[in-house]
This record gives structure tokens, C-alpha cells and sequence, in this order.
């Protein structure tokens, strides 16, 4: 049976540890100018490395040659704790959502003040710390005010303020933050490189999205195509089939219909999402964000560049043709009506009937009367000016739509 992805990859030292270096550096630093505290807070979203980073602590603390910011990973500690290792009788890690009663904590109150049996500290990593209730928090707060000298404790959380202040008081607090998108990409890319498996460039920017800033739920995600995946590696179409986005080329058709005013196209392409079986909502959701992406390239040309856009190069340059021709004003008129869309589409009977009065809202600005309506009426008409139309062409008439340069396969 193949180990989880996240397991194989789960780092063994705070140099593999990657977008936590406002935590890690500091830790390292610590552990350098041998100033460890007796009691650590890790917070922050889930995947993001706090477990993780308790369990490189530990081994740090616990490490022959330490403690030391770069555990050996050759004495008997550090073999214990490595990545898949037995584990260490020393390091004892508790799910407080299970043990987190007022019982559980007078249980490894007692058990705290025996020293440990070969290493040099005994260390309690606590995940799930929110769920200690109350009463098993002051029965802790003794023993983590005033620990014996051979104790450390580790509290690991998604919700800090659940954590009492008196005991939050007594650690030193690191939060954790999700990982940004191109570090993610990056460190996917390596991961898929040394699995010898191929991937489109397409396929990361989707498994980011899906992955939230988590690195463990992203590493889920690609481990979940590394799988499925055949003599071609994963690919484009694979990977929107799988997670359920919105293929590229479904959203280039509907944002050219916008575009040229092509009502005709723009319900067809509402019918074809139905008829494919796509979910209406995420078919919005993925539009918003590609007229996000558009509106970015509509005020920052070279954004691509720059990073603000997750998009590989050809594709950044079919949207850029594509922010060209519908206008920054009215760009950002057709985000604003989808984004509201997309809340009205929550709990809806009907998600198809929300679609279609989503697309009819962003195809009729001449319906409204706000100043973002105005603008994006004017912004089309001086458009249409600059390119030689004039401004004596029939309103309703659809322009013709742009070429756009064509994708790699």
C-alpha cells in the first residue's frame, strides 16, 4: 500500500518547513542562543505545519548534538522522531479532541514530573488544544506555569482564543499563516519531479485552488492525481474533471459572448454547463475568478510578470487579449454583478434560473442607471470609437469576436 504523499514529504528539519519563515527562523534562532522556553503555542490554519514543526522542535531539543537548530538525524532521538520513525517514549503527542477532559489532564499532570527515560527533555505535544475543555486547562496551569526542569510542552490549535489566557499567558505564541500560491506551485512542482511523474503547467494552478494555502489538503489533492494518473501524467482535462472546475476553453467562450454582446451564445454556453452536469454555483465561482484575473491584467498589463496572476504564459496572454477587449470599466461592472450573483445563488431553488439572470444582468448595462453602468457604456463606446466603429453602429449589434492567440495543447 503507497504511504500518503504528505507522509513521504513531511519535513524532518525547520530548513524543509516552507512559507513559515516568520516562525521558523526565530525558533532556530532560539535554539542557537539556547533561550528555549518551557511551553510553546503553535496557531494557524489547518496543513500549514504546526504538528509538524512541534515534532521538528522536539527532535531538535532532543537531539544528541543539541539542543541545535539542525538535528544530526543519526543518533538514537533523532532515528526515533525522523519522518515514518517509531517514535520516542520522551515525546508523547496527544489529541486533545479525544483526551482533553479534566481527567486526561490530571493523568499527565502526574505522569509530567517523572523524568524521561533516555532523552534529555520530556516533551507533551498537545494537537487540537482548543478542545481542552476548561476545567482540564486549570488543571494543567500549575504544571505549565512551573515545570520541572526536564518538561516542555507544545500546544498545537486552529482557534487560539479558545485557549485560556492564563495558559495562553505562559507560552511564547507563533502563528502560523497559509502558504502563499507560488511557493505552494513551487514546492509541487519539485514534489511531482522527484516522483517522476509529468504534469501540465495547467494542473498546478487548479490543485493551489483547491488546496486553499494548506500544504497537506494541496499534497491530498495532487496525490489524489499522481494516482489516476496515465502514460500522459496528469493533465489539464484530468485534473478539471476531477476537482469539478470549469475548464479554461468553457470560460474563454463565455467571457467572449460578454465581450461582444452575443446574448444567443452566452445561453447556449448556460445550457451546455447544464447539460454537462457542471454545479451552476462553481461554474460562477470559477467565472468570478477569471474576471478577477482579468480586471488585475486590465489595470497591471504585465501582471502575469509580476505574479499577481497563477496562470501559465500562453494562458496569460489569451486573457490579456481578452482585458483588452472588454474594458477595464465594464470588467469590473460584470465581477461586481457575478460576485453578487454568486451570494444570491446560495440556498437557491433554482441555480439555473440564478445563471441565466446572472448572465442577463452583465449583458444589458443599459438596464441600469448606477454610475459603474454609465461608465462601462462609455468605456464601450470610446472602445468602439478608438477602433474605427464609430459611434453610429446599432447597440445591440455584437461586434465581432477578437482572435486571441491560441493555448499550447
Amino acid at each position: 500500500m503507497s504511504l500518503a504523499l504528505y507522509r513521504r514529504y513531511r519535513p524532518e528539519s525547520f530548513a524543509e518547513v516552507i512559507g513559515q519563515e516568520h516562525v521558523t527562523d526565530p525558533l532556530q534562532q532560539a535554539l542557537r542562543n539556547n533561550r528555549v522556553n518551557h511551553a510553546y503555542l503553535f496557531s494557524g490554519p489547518r496543513g500549514c505545519g504546526k504538528t509538524t514543526s512541534a515534532r521538528i522542535l522536539a527532535r531538535c531539543l532532543n537531539c544528541e548534538q543539541g539542543p541545535t537548530p539542525n538535528p544530526c538525524g543519526e543518533c538514537r532521538s533523532c532515528l526515533d522522531l525522523a519522518r515514518n520513525g517509531p517514535g520516542s517514549i520522551d515525546v508523547i503527542e496527544i489529541d486533545a479532541a479525544s483526551h482533553g477532559g479534566v481527567d486526561d489532564a490530571r493523568d499527565l499532570r502526574e505522569k509530567a514530573f517523572f523524568g524521561p527515560a533516555s532523552s534529555r527533555y520530556k516533551i507533551y505535544i498537545i494537537d487540537e488544544a482548543h478542545m481542552v475543555t476548561p476545567a482540564g486547562f486549570n488543571a494543567l496551569l500549575k504544571v505549565v506555569e512551573e515545570p520541572p526542569e526536564h518538561l516542555k510542552f507544545i500546544f498545537a490549535t486552529t482557534e487560539p482564543e479558545k485557549v485560556i489566557g492564563t495558559i495562553r499567558s505562559r507560552t511564547h505564541h507563533y502563528p502560523f499563516r497559509l502558504v502563499p500560491p507560488g511557493t505552494l506551485r513551487d514546492y509541487l512542482a519539485e514534489v511531482c519531479g522527484r516522483e517522476q511523474i509529468k504534469v501540465e503547467d495547467g494542473v498546478y494552478p487548479l490543485v493551489v485552488r483547491a488546496g486553499a494555502g494548506s500544504v497537506r489538503d494541496s499534497m491530498s489533492v495532487m496525490d489524489q492525481l499522481l494516482a489516476g494518473a496515465g502514460e500522459d501524467g496528469v493533465t489539464y482535462t484530468m485534473a478539471t474533471a476531477l476537482l469539478g472546475y470549469t475548464d479554461s476553453a468553457l470560460l474563454d467562450d463565455v467571457v467572449d459572448a460578454f465581450a461582444s454582446g452575443d446574448g444567443a451564445a452566452v445561453f447556449e454556453i448556460v445550457d451546455r454547463v447544464i447539460e454537462g452536469g457542471h454545479d451552476p454555483r462553481r461554474f460562477v465561482a470559477d467565472l468570478l475568478e477569471r474576471l478577477r484575473d482579468l480586471v488585475v491584467l486590465a489595470a497591471v498589463p504585465d501582471a502575469g510578470e509580476k505574479g499577481l496572476i497563477d496562470a501559465p504564459a500562453d494562458r496569460v496572454e489569451i486573457m490579456q487579449a481578452q482585458a483588452s477587449v472588454f474594458g477595464a470599466a465594464e470588467l469590473s461592472r460584470a465581477a461586481d454583478l457575478v460576485s453578487t450573483g454568486l451570494t444570491e445563488m446560495r440556498g437557491a431553488t433554482s441555480p439555473r434560473l440564478q445563471l441565466e439572470l446572472i448572465c442577463a444582468r452583465v449583458l444589458l448595462p443599459g438596464a441600469y442607471d448606477d454610475e459603474r453602468s454609465l461608465q462601462a457604456r462609455l468605456d464601450k463606446l470610446e472602445r468602439r470609437a478608438a477602433l474605427g466603429g464609430g459611434l453610429g453602429g446599432a447597440a445591440g449589434a455584437p461586434a465581432a469576436p477578437a482572435a486571441y492567440p491560441q493555448a499550447a495543447a
